[in-house]
């Protein structure tokens, strides 16, 4: 009997990364309004088996949301060390724009608050490792030194509304990060030089 609890185990585990993966795809196809039935079909399980590991449909959500986010994090962090701290920040930026925007349920969840309304602790990383790109960024003159982390995450919120309301204005999120970088009047120290 004992040999059969960890096959058990196993399989719930790949029950659960198969809810997620399915989760992850209609989210971010058609955001929070999909019917829990539908992933558990996507997914290949019984509804019993989605509310088996996650309580609501909220849940699984979060749970979705939190991967990315989680994972967002970590590339920020592999990227801290970066010999380019400039264009680093600038590409993880777009990054994280151009994948927020393609996936409506991350898109929704990082449009909620410019405090990013999940998991705390999930979400004070991500903060952190956004931060550290952004601090090595300004200390080589890359971006503005007048913005800090708040300006950046609401800059992220607009640029993710940009894309809900004119989706494909690339455009847009260029003049955001044109407005992001050290122009020379900056450079000079001199507001009226705008």
């Amino acid at each position: 009997m004992t040999v059969d609890k960890p096959a058990q185990r196993a399989d719930a585990r790949r029950n659960r990364a198969r809810v997620l993966a399915a989760a992850e795809e209609a989210f971010a196809a058609e955001g929070l309004s999909v019917p829990l039935d539908d992933i558990a079909r996507r997914a290949g399980v019984g509804a019993g088996t989605v509310y088996r590991h996650f309580s609501s449909k909220e849940a699984l959500f979060q749970a979705v949301v939190l991967e990315r986010i989680e994972q967002f994090s970590q590339v920020a962090r592999d990227l801290a060390a970066s010999d380019s701290p400039g264009g680093v920040f600038f590409s993880f930026f777009e990054d994280v724009i151009k994948q927020a925007s393609l996936n409506r349920a991350l898109c929704e969840a990082l449009g909620e608050t410019t405090g990013f309304g999940f998991k705390a602790e999930t979400g004070a990383e991500f903060r952190t490792a956004f931060d550290v790109l952004l601090r090595r960024a300004q200390e080589v003159g890359a971006v503005r030194a007048d913005l800090d982390g708040d300006d950046l995450r609401a800059l992220i919120v607009g640029c993710l509304a940009v894309e809900r309301h004119a989706p494909g204005s690339r455009h847009l999120l260029r003049v955001v990060v044109d407005g992001l970088r050290v122009t020379s009047a900056d450079a000079l120290g001199s507001a009226d030089a705008l």
